[in-house]
This record gives C-alpha cells, sequence and structure tokens, in this order.
C-alpha cells in the first residue's frame, strides 16, 4: 500500500515571516520610490506571487521587477532572522513525516523557502519544494499542486492526498487538482473566509495532521 501524500504551504501555515515581508515591501519603496500601500494592504496580499502584488498596489508595469529584485534583496538579508515557526508546526511536520509523504507547495520563491526550512531543521522531512519559479501558473491553478505529485511520482486518486493551507488560493488549487484540502486558522486567510470557500477548518497545521492522521487509520 503507497503512503499517503500530504503537501503544505508555507506562510501562514507553517511559518510566520510576516515581518520580514513588511519589512521587505517598505525597503523596495524606499529605494524605488511610489507610495507605499501600508502594512494592511501587503498582509492582505501575502501567498499571492510578489508581481502580482506589486501589480495590484499600482507599480509601474516596467518598473515591476525592479521592485520585486528589490524586495528579494532586503529579504534575503533578513528572512532567518525574522521569520518564526508558527505554534505546533514542527511536530506537525515530524508526525506528518513519520505515515505520509510530504512536500511544499508555495508562491514564495524556492530558493528562500528550503533555506529557511534547513534554517529550522525541518527541509529533510520533504521529498519535493515547488516555489514560484518551478511553474508558470500559481495557486489558485492546479498546476503547482500538480507538479509537486508528478515529481513524487504519484497521482491525486492513486494515493490519498491532502494540500493542508491557510488561504482559498489553496483549497481552490487543491480541489482543481483532485486533492483533499484541508483550511487552517493560524494564517493569513480568514476563517470565514476558508469555511466560505468550502475548507474543512483545523486551528493548525498539527491539529490538521491529527485529522489526516485519523482518516488514514480509517482508509
Amino acid at each position: 500500500m503507497h503512503k499517503p501524500v500530504i503537501l503544505f504551504d508555507l506562510d501562514g501555515t507553517l511559518i510566520d515571516s510576516t515581518e520580514a515581508i513588511l519589512e521587505s515591501f517598505r525597503e523596495s519603496y524606499r529605494i524605488l520610490g511610489g507610495r507605499y500601500p501600508g502594512d494592511e494592504a501587503v498582509q492582505a496580499m501575502i501567498g499571492h506571487p510578489l508581481a502580482q502584488m506589486y501589480r495590484s498596489f499600482g507599480a509601474d508595469e516596467e518598473r515591476i521587477e525592479e521592485y520585486v529584485a528589490a524586495y528579494k534583496s532586503h529579504y534575503r538579508s533578513v528572512h532567518t532572522q525574522k521569520t518564526v515557526l508558527l505554534p505546533g508546526a514542527k511536530e506537525a511536520v515530524e508526525s506528518a513525516a513519520s505515515f505520509a509523504r510530504l512536500g511544499i507547495v508555495t508562491t514564495k520563491t524556492g530558493r528562500y523557502s528550503r533555506e529557511l526550512l534547513e534554517h529550522f531543521g525541518i527541509m529533510e522531512h520533504f521529498a519535493v519544494l515547488i516555489g514560484s519559479e518551478d511553474v508558470v501558473r500559481h495557486k489558485p491553478h492546479p498546476e503547482p499542486i500538480l507538479t509537486a505529485l508528478e515529481l513524487m511520482g504519484c497521482r491525486a486518486g492513486e494515493v490519498a492526498c491532502w494540500m493542508i493551507g491557510d488561504t482559498c488560493m489553496d483549497m481552490e488549487a487543491a480541489r482543481a487538482a483532485g486533492v483533499r484540502p484541508l483550511g487552517v486558522g493560524c494564517g493569513y486567510g480568514a476563517p470565514e473566509d476558508l469555511r466560505a470557500c468550502g475548507a474543512e477548518l483545523s486551528q493548525n497545521a498539527w491539529e490538521a495532521v491529527a485529522k489526516i492522521r485519523t482518516q488514514t487509520e480509517i482508509l
């Protein structure tokens, strides 16, 4: 019998990098000019690709890549110091790894995601990591999840698969890929929004993994 597969989103699901993200956005606007949209507006968009975020904030289209580059330059200098694991995240990953194969599916840059997971000592538990540069179409499109499953050598429907995330983008991508979605209320998506998009809701990744373990024991 094949082991089940559990895919995790990163920001708001396993880690809190809000401080590093906001600081990097502020720094990009300080360097390049333009009107900073404010912390609240940025935080509401976390989980979307960087270029899409700058576009939604009204950055000139021809300068978006400059903003993204300025953001990444600063982010890399602070991301390990100003990011923390969410409560129960490490335990959730270790528990999941004891009975399932694991992957990360994030719109964050894969390079920085890997560095963070190595910094926290949990990268070894993941068979694949799909970041923003690994796909053309991002969540809520199913491509990132389907890419992860392909690299893991499995297909949804042939093995039990779950996606744990904190936004409706995660839930929609999971459904479109034929994967079972589980929402967590510890991240950037409001619990009422997750419920509205049909997510089964857990408080955090630890609780979500516990639910999956129970379901796999029944299967």
